[in-house]
């Protein structure tokens, strides 16, 4: 009894051995900074080295040489609209960083594989779809951690900073705010669009809700176009066969059917026969 006993607890340790894991802190840990600038998302993930006692710059990271910008997987900035970096305008998404520290001035470059742990085994220039040139600025103080971060907050406009050691250096970049805005200015103050229309008639229609109002909704839908849809017209001929227009409802599938034909959509045809057979009877 007792050997076997001893048998379950060497087994139960080792078990745990197995198991077990050691959690330590990491030497760079992840950060993730999220900022809207205007109407849009900018998402940057970075590791963060420390100094450590360590000359940074022209040492560790030296002059003249492409550097992850922080540690371990490539720094990433993602942006959820297009955005412009000096006179370079970028589709929406996700960029790696790189940066070439020189000792008055860094390259930054936009990178358009994010995926990479550091550097690229090989550099692909095709891939450098930005790049901005920053002054340095050196700081009366010393930074410890590596940081980045987006700061001088406009409507359309921001830096994106990095600092660490005692440098400081910035990179202006714009985003499309006025563009956006004025957009959604023009749509709200021009009023409901025809699928709008459509949409509150069929919610309307098919929630039992007021059946005169959803008319009125699809009628201004359907005559708002010179050629209006096929599937409005059919939305617009159930309306009217619920309040009971027979000659409306018929009228309209007939026109619908004709548009669907033209369209070659024949779901439609067959649902459009179905009613007018139905309703003339």
């Amino acid at each position: 009894m007792f050997k076997k006993t001893i048998a379950i607890v060497i087994f139960l340790g080792l078990t745990f051995s197995i198991n077990a894991q050691i959690q330590t802190p990491q030497p760079s840990p992840l950060s993730k900074i999220e900022q809207k600038v205007g109407l849009t998302d900018v998402t940057v993930e970075y590791s963060r080295p420390g100094v450590k006692g360590r000359t940074i710059f022209g040492n560790l990271v030296p002059y003249g040489k492409t550097w992850r910008t922080g540690a371990n997987e490539n720094t990433k900035i993602t942006f959820s609209s297009d955005f412009t970096i000096g006179e370079t305008t970028l589709k929406a998404g996700t960029y790696a960083i790189y940066t070439v520290p020189n000792e008055k001035s860094w390259d930054v470059l936009f990178y358009t594989d994010s995926d990479n742990w550091g550097t690229p085994q090989k550099w692909d220039e095709s891939k450098v779809a930005a790049k901005a040139t920053a002054e340095v600025h050196e700081i009366p103080f010393n930074v410890e951690s590596f940081t980045i971060d987006i700061n001088n907050l406009q409507n359309d406009s921001a830096t994106l900073e990095i600092i660490w050691e005692k440098t400081f250096i910035a990179v202006p970049f714009s985003v499309p705010t006025d563009k956006a805005t004025s957009a959604s200015i023009d749509k709200v103050m021009a009023g409901p669009s025809v699928n709008d229309y459509f949409s509150a008639a069929k919610y309307y229609l098919d929630s039992g809700k007021d059946l005169k109002k959803a008319k009125e909704w699809i009628d201004t839908a359907v005559t708002s176009r010179e050629k209006p849809a096929f599937w409005h017209i059919r939305l617009q001929s159930l309306i009217y066969a619920k309040l009971g227009d027979t000659k409306g409802a018929i009228k309209a599938a007939k026109r619908s059917l004709e548009l669907a034909t033209e369209a070659g959509n024949d779901d439609y045809v067959k649902m459009n026969k179905e009613s007018i057979a139905e309703w003339a009877k």
